[in-house]
């Protein structure tokens, strides 16, 4: 608000001169300086299968999460990635009893089954498979039945200019994308009982230097994703 205030007689004679000189270049710092940012334009293509998880429910049984996998080369943002996904779910189903991915390793831990779970981790990662046993021994110790997979299959952040003006970039549209995969799995059954598939664009013009943050569009694709998951049995393309 300081910074503002001592800005704006500087921004105002500016204006002004600039309104004389050239009209669309008055019309863009007006707009540059007025709103800072627009709001963000977001596109969403979602795919989902309901297995055998509407048989059951989520509210009843609990989903903790796995250690998510990715093949970006962003191996540090999986750990962010759970723990938006699921405070994302905490609060879009309160319903759902929801163990957080550190809570899984820690229970893992304590229960001195450090070496299975990687080895079950490493299993999956070459075979897209969780061992029954060692996943059913991950869901006894933390005390649910269901257990989610995350996996990032791409994130990028990007922008472009919209207006320049003497070598000052005025606006930009930022950007990012990112497409993720979500897995459920029945820890007793050792079966995949619910899947889906997100991208997502997210774009807004600015003239801010702050990028779309991870966190921002992760809280995006993570609620479209759990839009989908079935209500007390009842699948998402049967309710009204």
């Amino acid at each position: 608000m300081l910074l503002d205030r001592m800005l704006r007689p500087a921004c105002y004679f500016t204006f002004h001169a600039l309104r004389w000189l050239c009209p669309a270049a008055f019309i863009a710092l007006m707009l540059a300086f007025s709103g800072g940012c627009s709001t963000g334009q977001v596109h969403a293509t979602i795919k989902y299968q309901d297995i055998s998880l509407r048989c059951c429910g989520l509210e009843t049984k609990g989903l903790g999460f796995l250690t998510p996998s990715t093949v970006t080369g962003q191996e540090q943002d999986i750990q962010s990635l759970a723990f938006i996904f699921a405070s994302q779910l905490e609060k879009q189903r309160p319903d759902i009893r929801v163990v957080s991915l550190p809570e899984v390793l820690s229970a893992v831990n304590q229960a001195g089954m450090a070496d299975e779970y990687k080895q079950m981790y490493v299993d999956y990662s070459d075979t897209g498979i969780f061992k029954q046993e060692s996943l059913r021994k991950v869901g006894q110790t933390t005390g649910v039945q269901y257990l989610a997979q995350l996996k990032l299959s791409s994130f990028n952040q990007g922008s472009s200019n919209r207006f320049s003006f003497l070598g000052l970039r005025l606006l930009q549209t930022k950007e990012a994308n990112i497409r993720l995969f979500l897995q459920i799995w029945n820890s007793e059954m050792g079966s995949i009982v619910w899947e889906g598939t997100a991208e997502l664009n997210y774009a807004k013009d600015t003239s801010i230097e702050t990028p779309v943050t991870f966190k921002l569009v992760v809280e995006e694709i993570a609620e479209n994703l759990i839009n989908k998951l079935p209500v007390n049995g009842v699948p998402h393309s049967a309710k009204p």
